[in-house]
C-alpha cells in the first residue's frame, strides 16, 4: 500500500478506534484511490486525504420528549456535517434504535462521494437519532420530531445544510419536522428539507427515486455484458422505500421478483412478489413481511436467526441488499456466488461487508457500489432543491426522466474512471476515484479550510 494511504489509514484508526463501521467506509475508499494517489504527489503536501477523512463538524444534542404514557424519555440526536466542498451539506436523517456516532460519520463520509458522483451542487452530511419509530403512535413521533427540530433548525437552513429521510424518517416524519421548522422560524423555506410531500412543495417521483435509480444504474451494469433484467429472477433484501420501488421497476423491466425481506425474515414466492400487497402490509399497514403468507399461503417465509439473512440462500440471477449496512456477510456472498448470481448492487449504505465485496469481485460478479447505484434518492432530493427555488414542479416523468439521465452519468463516470486507472469492469473502485478526484479537486482550489 501507498506510504500515505498507509499512514493516513493508521492515524484514523488510532482516532476512531471505537467507531468500525466508520473505519471500514474510510479503508474502502482510500484502499481503491491508490493509483490515483501515486498521481498526485501534491495531495501528500495539502494533506488532502487528512482533510477528507475528517467531518467539518459533529453536533450531538439530547432530544427529550413525552410518550403516551406521561414518561419522559430521553434520545440522542446526531448531524454530521461532514463535508461542504461543493455545496451545502446533504444526507438524510436516521431514526433507529443502532444509531451512534460510528454510524453517522460512515453514513456521512459515504455521502460525500455519493453526492459528487450526481453532478449536483450538494456537499455531505447525514444525521439522526437512536429513537425508535416502531411501535411508537402518530402523537409520539410528532412529539419527538418536533423536539429534535428544536435544536436541529439552528444548524441547518437551504443554502447550508438540507437534511433528508432515511431509515424510520419517511414523510410523515419529514412532515412533522418540516412544520416545527416553520413554526419556529416563521417563515416558509421549502428547500430546507426534503422529501416532503407534494402538497407542501415536495417533488414528484422522490419516494420512488432510490429504488429506480438503483435499477437504472444495474440496467447499465447489466448492458456491459449484453444482459438486461428481462426474464431474470431478483431477490430484493427489505421491504422499504427502497425496496419497494427497486421491485415496481425490476418488474416493469421484465425481471420476476422473488423474494423480499424485513428484519425478521423473508419471504420467497417463486410465481413472483405481488408488490400491491407489498406496500398494503409495508406502507399502510406498517406491518411484518410475514403477514404475506395470510394471502398467499403458498409462499414460503423463513425467520432470520443469525447475521446471514435468509434472502441470500435463495437462488437469484441479481441479489440487490436494500435494507442496512453489513447484511451480506462473507458466508451469504459465497452462498450466492455458489447459486450463480450474476450482478450485485447495493441499494442500501454498505450492505456488503469488505470481504463479501472482494469474493464478489474476485468471481467475476458485477458489483454496483452503494455510492453510486443507491444515489437516485439525494439526486431527486437535489432536483426538488431545485424545484423548490423555482417555485416550480416538474411533471413525474420529467423527474424521472433527469434521473434516468443522472444514473446513466454516474455509470459511465465509474466506468471511465475504472478503465483510467487500470481497473476496469470494477465499478467500486470506479466510483471511488471518480468522486475523489472531484472533491480533491475542489479541496485544491478553496484552500486550506
Amino acid at each position: 500500500m501507498n506510504d500515505y494511504i498507509s499512514r493516513v489509514l493508521e492515524n484514523t484508526e488510532k482516532k476512531n478506534s471505537c467507531e468500525p463501521e466508520y473505519l471500514q467506509a474510510v479503508r474502502e475508499v482510500l484502499c481503491s484511490v491508490e493509483h490515483l494517489v501515486e498521481r498526485h504527489p501534491e495531495y501528500e503536501k495539502l494533506a488532502i486525504l487528512e482533510r477528507m477523512v475528517e467531518p467539518e463538524r459533529i453536533i450531538t444534542f439530547r432530544v427529550p420528549y413525552v410518550n403516551d404514557k406521561g414518561e419522559v424519555v430521553v434520545n440522542r440526536g446526531f448531524r454530521v456535517q461532514f463535508s461542504s466542498l461543493i455545496g451545502p451539506y446533504k444526507g438524510g436523517l436516521r431514526f433507529h434504535p443502532t444509531v451512534n456516532q460510528s454510524i453517522m460519520k460512515f453514513l456521512g463520509f459515504e455521502q460525500i462521494f455519493k453526492n459528487a458522483l450526481t453532478g449536483l451542487p450538494i456537499g455531505g452530511g447525514k444525521g439522526g437519532s437512536d429513537f425508535d419509530p416502531k411501535g411508537k403512535s402518530d402523537n409520539e413521533i410528532m412529539r419527538f420530531c418536533q423536539s429534535f427540530m428544536t435544536e436541529l433548525y439552528r444548524h441547518i437552513g437551504h443554502d447550508v445544510d438540507v437534511p433528508a429521510g432515511d431509515i424510520g424518517v419517511g414523510g410523515r416524519e419529514i412532515g412533522y419536522l418540516f412544520g416545527q421548522y416553520k413554526r419556529i422560524k416563521d417563515a416558509y423555506e421549502g428547500g430546507v428539507l426534503t422529501g416532503k410531500s407534494i402538497c407542501y412543495g415536495g417533488s414528484l417521483g422522490r419516494t420512488e427515486a432510490t429504488g429506480y435509480g438503483l435499477i437504472f444504474f444495474t440496467r447499465e451494469m447489466l448492458k456491459t455484458k449484453n444482459e438486461s433484467f428481462n426474464g431474470k429472477t431478483v431477490t430484493i433484501s427489505g421491504s422499504g422505500n427502497v425496496a419497494i420501488y427497486a421491485c415496481e421497476k425490476a418488474q416493469e423491466y421484465g425481471a420476476k421478483v422473488v423474494a423480499m425481506s424485513d428484519s425478521s425474515g423473508c419471504i420467497y414466492d417463486p410465481k413472483g412478489i405481488d408488490l400491491p400487497l407489498i406496500k398494503q402490509i409495508k406502507e399502510v399497514k406498517r406491518g411484518r413481511i410475514k403477514e404475506y403468507l395470510n394471502t398467499h399461503p403458498e409462499a414460503e417465509y423463513t425467520e432470520r436467526v443469525n447475521e446471514d439473512s435468509p434472502i441470500w440462500n435463495i437462488k437469484t440471477d441479481i441479489a440487490l441488499p436494500c435494507a442496512t449496512q453489513n447484511e451480506v456477510t462473507l458466508n451469504s456472498a459465497k452462498k450466492l456466488v455458489s447459486n450463480g448470481v450474476m450482478a450485485v448492487s447495493e441499494g442500501a449504505n454498505m450492505p456488503c461487508t469488505q470481504e463479501a465485496t472482494d469474493y464478489f469481485l474476485e468471481h467475476g460478479i458485477l458489483v454496483g457500489p452503494a455510492k453510486a447505484a443507491n444515489a437516485g434518492g439525494v439526486a431527486t432530493s437535489a432536483i426538488e432543491m431545485t424545484q423548490n427555488s423555482m417555485r416550480y414542479y416538474y411533471t413525474f416523468d420529467e423527474v424521472v426522466s433527469k434521473l434516468d439521465c443522472i444514473m446513466v452519468n454516474i455509470f459511465n463516470a465509474c466506468k471511465e474512471n475504472a478503465k483510467k486507472y487500470g481497473c476496469e469492469g470494477n465499478y467500486v473502485a470506479g466510483a471511488n476515484l471518480a468522486a475523489f478526484e472531484k472533491l480533491a479537486e475542489a479541496m485544491k482550489c478553496q484552500g486550506v479550510v
